[in-house]
C-alpha cells in the first residue's frame, strides 16, 4: 500500500459537499482506504481573485492504486461532480490535486508529483499541516512552509475531522 495526500477544493455550487462525496467515493473504492482528514478551511481566491471564496482540505489515503491510477480515480470523481477546466485558476465544483504520493518524485505529461505549486499556496499547506505537519517538502516540513505564504483571510470552517461525513 502507498499513502498518498491529496487536497480537495471548490467554490461553485455546493462544494462541501462535493468535497464530502469525493472523500466517500475515494473511501469506498475497493483499493483506498481515507485515514486522516483535515479540517474544513473557507479560503479567499487564489490567482485569479475575482471569484468566490473557497472551502479547501486535506486527505491522508492509502491505496493500492499506482499513482497514475489513483489520478484516473481523482479525475473520474471530478467529473462526476460536474468539474469543467475551462479557465485556469478559475471557479470549480470540485479540484482534487494529489500533493505527494509515497513520496515518489513522478514527472509525465499528466502528473508532477510532489504538486509544484503547493509550497506557495497557504490553503493548500494549512489543512496539509493539519494531517502531516512533518511532511517534507524539499527537505523543509509543512510546518516550517506555513511561514514563507500569507495565510491571512483563511478560516476554519469547521474543526472537526469528521466535517465531511456531516455534509
Amino acid at each position: 500500500m502507498a499513502t498518498a495526500l491529496i487536497g480537495l477544493g471548490g467554490n461553485v455550487g455546493d462544494p462541501v459537499a462535493a468535497m464530502s462525496a469525493a472523500l466517500e467515493a475515494i473511501a469506498t473504492h475497493s483499493r483506498c482506504r481515507v485515514t486522516a482528514v483535515s479540517r474544513l478551511y473557507r479560503t479567499p481566491p487564489w490567482g485569479k481573485t475575482d471569484q468566490a471564496w473557497f472551502f479547501n482540505a486535506a486527505a491522508r489515503v492509502e491505496t493500492a492504486l499506482e499513482a497514475a491510477a489513483l489520478l484516473d480515480l481523482a479525475l473520474g470523481i471530478e467529473r462526476a461532480n460536474r468539474r469543467v477546466r475551462t479557465e485556469r485558476w478559475g471557479p470549480r465544483t470540485l479540484d482534487i490535486d494529489i500533493l505527494d504520493y509515497d513520496g515518489r518524485v513522478i514527472v509525465s505529461d499528466r502528473l508532477t508529483i510532489p504538486h509544484p505549486r503547493m509550497t506557495e499556496r497557504a490553503f493548500v499547506l494549512m489543512p496539509l499541516a493539519d494531517i502531516a505537519p512533518d511532511y517534507r517538502i524539499e527537505g523543509r516540513a509543512v510546518t516550517e512552509r506555513l511561514g514563507d505564504v500569507d495565510s491571512s483571510g483563511i478560516e476554519i470552517a469547521d474543526a472537526s475531522p469528521d466535517w465531511w461525513r456531516k455534509a
